[in-house]
């Protein structure tokens, strides 16, 4: 498998090797594999990037390894706390480039969601992320580098008190189109050598890409969420627009097969509500029908606003009368609490800076100047 390892300073960045990689590398600077395990151990597990400070390793494989190689996360270029201990960091990417990643702590875990790149390629019409356009997939090391940086921000320096127990690919970017360094990056998280986290801990969110759903479920053994939002195509087309590619049925049939290749697997669906667009109660039902077809949970997201959108969130009334539909048909229902919003940290809400390739953002803000409604169809 090939790996794009080297950094402008011609060094390669360690963070972009997983376990089969980084012995790889080792071997081909004619040291033993238990070298490999030792380094990968003080990246991950200490959170050190100074190979001065490995200290188990001979000074003339550290003096090497400085000349050879590097541990090079993103920059961190903003760091905003919320009222409710919602974290969120701007992380910097190259040429102007940046991507937010999202720490949210509860009592019994610590969720950190990632980016899987800068912007998106997709145009969910709810979705902030979508209106800065799309600029480039990110590396390995930039996806696995997000968890780094914020666990050394959060002082996650040991690997058996960690205060990141749940790392969701929920951030910029569909993950499914960025495949192998996403699966790299979602291996580390899983590697003893790496963060250690359980696979039911690492989950996966995509939009809806039918082949690399199948894909997924023969080479990453993660949780899958996928962004829903409306239980028929005609409504699902309007908000996803990818939809119109892989409509509900073959979406559905590829989460079954991923279900059943993962043995008591749930899969997760994430229903965006927003007012008078998709919380009614035939809707509801709808979706309960959807649900009996394979095991299932959805999580009930109310629409965070952003500037420009011409959507609003559902009324909390709404909201309730939606899940208890759900709840008396015996379909597992949660409300997501929202989290960060005074940050713009919340579920939606992400924008880093992208230097945007698609002339997306250049048409959203000439609407925003025009008085339209953005996202207007």
């Amino acid at each position: 498998m090939k790996h794009d390892t080297n950094n402008a300073s011609g060094k390669t960045n360690l963070l972009d090797l997983d376990r089969e990689g980084m012995r790889a590398f080792f071997a081909q600077i004619g040291e033993k594999p238990y070298r490999a395990d030792q380094v990968m151990k003080w990246i991950y597990h200490h959170l050190v990037d100074d190979f001065e400070a490995m200290t188990d390793l001979g000074k003339a494989l550290r003096a090497g390894l400085a000349e050879t190689a590097c541990v090079g996360p993103p920059k961190t270029l903003l760091d905003k706390v919320s009222r409710d201990g919602t974290r969120k960091w701007l992380l910097g990417m190259d040429g102007g480039n940046a991507v937010e990643a999202v720490y949210i702590p509860e009592p019994t875990r610590g969720t950190l969601c990632v980016s899987s790149q800068v912007g998106c390629g997709l145009n969910c019409t709810f979705c902030s992320t979508a209106t800065q356009g799309f600029n480039r997939n990110l590396s390995t090391a930039e996806v696995i580098g997000q968890v780094w940086a914020a666990a050394k921000h959060l002082g996650n320096v040991t690997h058996r008190q960690r205060r990141i127990t749940n790392v969701v690919m929920m951030g910029m970017g569909e993950p499914l189109l960025n495949f192998e360094p996403v699966v790299r990056a979602m291996n580390l998280m899983r590697d003893d050598l790496g963060f250690g986290l359980a696979s039911k801990r690492v989950t996966l969110s995509t939009a809806g890409l039918v082949p690399m759903i199948d894909r997924l479920s023969e080479c990453a053994d993660v949780s899958l969420a996928v962004s829903l939002h409306a239980p028929n195509d005609e409504l699902r087309t309007q908000l996803v627009p990818l939809n119109k590619k892989y409509p509900i049925d073959e979406l559905l049939a590829a989460c079954a097969r991923y279900a059943a290749r993962r043995p008591r697997t749930t899969i997760t669906f994430e229903y965006t509500l927003m007012k008078g667009i998709n919380d009614t109660p035939a809707l509801a039902r709808q979706l309960v029908r959807l649900m009996r077809r394979l095991p299932a949970k959805v999580n009930l997201i109310p629409f965070n606003p952003f500037p420009g959108t011409q959507y609003e969130r559902s009324d909390e009334d709404a909201i309730r009368a939606f899940q208890k539909i759900l709840l008396d048909a015996d379909v597992q229902a949660m409300v997501r609490r929202t989290r960060g919003d005074d940050i713009d940290a919340a579920c939606g809400q992400l924008k880093g800076q992208v230097l945007d390739r698609t002339r997306r953002n250049a048409q959203f803000r000439r609407r925003l100047e025009t008085g339209e409604q953005a996202n207007a169809a």
